[in-house]
């Protein structure tokens, strides 16, 4: 027994079926609670209202609330992590700091520095699996190697998961220690930061928004596979920025996916749901095991692929990122993420298929801009599935499937009830024309008051012309070899 540990919440923004602060409980006489706003992290930031920061102080509001009920509270810091850890440790004369497990190069970069300099003096750090399922060498071939391919790693992880894995931890010993009167929550314009429309555009921050959201989306888990890729129905959970800042477990939600009865035949909505939480390990593995996809292409056949450069380049990267491609499903996809932060997935391949197979724009700008907008931003996930669309990743949709931007349109908004919603200079065009407005004709442009290039963006490319530049430009990747 410990006389006493430091628990260094990252992104697990939650008390309760928090590993790292189980083992302190149950390893520890006192435990001491901290989190850091991180300079690194922070600092690069191009927004100063950046709605992510604005729900992670949310969020530990909430979770100091939460651990002061319980005797306890929370140590906040702001500056760099191999400064500022170390030397609260220090004054708090703790034995040992834990935290959670992160799988990103660069965290993997900052624990390892705070690990020096806590064991310089004299301080121990031990870090614990608790944002993925399964990690490490719990999932591997029958060769002992790193899965390469997604259906092969969900069997497997199927195989491998026992309750023990997606049961919460019980028991504690240890008494939570509680910080000086002094000690708040900083409010955001002392990090630096704005105000944010959060909660105006119906985010939720902490534990409290994690759980009316799963509390809602279990009603309607069972129609998940059915309604999942439309983004004007209300299909999916909503949980991704919960997720990415733990203020809701991912062993709860791979429990209540298998009591909805994703196991079991006949229970197709919880499957699939069950299926996207192993995708999730799956890209987190990825990420841990293959660090270098986070620069270049997982294939590196593909770092091979010539992009499109120069000015024409340029003016169609900056009508992609501001919604004027004239490809209504795509704009009215960018602008969702430009106004909210939100991108429903089926938008997220659509629109990263346009950008790299149709413009033929290198995809990790995409992602970077992704990276810079998206509340829920992770960076498994999201470079997962940006090499997925751009096939140059793991398991990625083979080079020569290229999305058709009008097929996707009629087939997941067919009335185009959400190109309407952020498309409103679209909304008297008739249903036939909504996915393609340039098919009408002048009259009928006249008539609904849309004129091709006025009212609304011309297409910036033919799709089918686009579509074979994309095959000429991926030829030199025919036999990618797979590392």
């Amino acid at each position: 027994m410990l006389d006493s540990i430091l628990v260094w919440f990252r992104r697990d923004l939650r008390d309760s079926d928090h590993v790292a602060l189980g083992e302190a409980l149950r390893r520890g006489r006192r435990v001491h609670c901290a989190f850091l706003f991180d300079r690194e992290i922070l600092d690069p930031l191009p927004r100063r209202d950046d709605r992510r920061v604005d729900f992670i102080r949310q969020s530990l509001l909430e979770l100091d609330t939460a651990l002061r009920r319980r005797g306890g509270g929370l140590w906040v810091r702001h500056g760099w992590a191999a400064e500022e850890i170390p030397k609260l440790a220090g004054e708090l004369g703790v034995a040992a700091v834990f935290a959670n497990r992160d799988y990103e190069p660069q965290a993997k970069r900052r624990d390892a520095a705070v690990s020096a300099a806590l064991h310089a003096g004299g301080i121990a750090f031990e870090s614990f699996k608790d944002q993925a399922v399964l990690d490490g060498d719990e999932v591997l071939t029958q060769s002992g190697r790193p899965f390469t391919v997604f259906s092969p790693y969900k069997k497997a992880w199927l195989k491998r998961l026992t309750e023990d894995d997606w049961q919460p931890g019980e028991g504690e010993i240890g008494t939570l220690a509680t910080p000086p009167g002094a000690q708040r929550v900083p409010a955001l314009a002392e990090l630096g930061f704005a105000a944010t429309d959060l909660r105006a555009l119906g985010f939720v921050p902490g534990m409290s928004g994690a759980r009316q959201l799963l509390d809602d989306f279990l009603g309607r888990i069972s129609r998940y596979r059915q309604q999942r890729d439309f983004p004007a129905l209300k299909g999916v959970s909503y949980l991704s920025i919960h997720l990415r800042f733990g203020t809701v477990s991912i062993r709860e939600l791979v429990s209540r996916a298998i009591a909805a009865g994703a196991l079991r035949a006949g229970n197709e909505g919880a499957a699939t749901w069950l299926s996207e939480l192993v995708w999730r390990d799956f890209y987190f593995m990825i990420l841990d095991r293959f660090p270098y996809v986070a620069e270049r292409a997982f294939k590196p056949a593909y770092d091979a692929v010539a992009w499109e450069q120069g000015a024409p380049a340029e003016e169609a990267f900056a009508a992609w990122c501001e919604g004027r491609t004239g490809y209504p499903l795509v704009d009215a996809a960018m602008r969702q993420l430009n106004g909210t932060g939100y991108m429903h997935n089926r938008l997220r391949m659509v629109s990263a298929s346009f950008l790299s197979k149709d413009l033929g724009i290198d995809w990790r700008r995409g992602e970077a801009y992704f990276a810079a907008r998206l509340n829920d931003f992770d960076l498994a996930a999201n470079n997962g599935g940006w090499q997925w669309a751009a096939s140059s990743g793991c398991d990625a949709q083979p080079y020569f499937r290229i999305f058709n931007p009008v097929l996707q349109s009629e087939r997941f908004d067919p009335a185009g009830k959400f190109i309407r919603r952020y498309l409103p200079e679209l909304s008297a065009v008739p249903d036939r024309f909504i996915h393609a407005p340039w098919r009408m004709s002048p009259a009928e442009q006249e008539a609904c008051g849309v004129r091709i290039g006025r009212e609304t963006p011309a297409p910036l490319v033919d799709h089918q012309q686009a579509r074979q530049l994309t095959l000429e430009r991926y030829a030199v990747v025919k036999s990618p070899a797979v590392p």
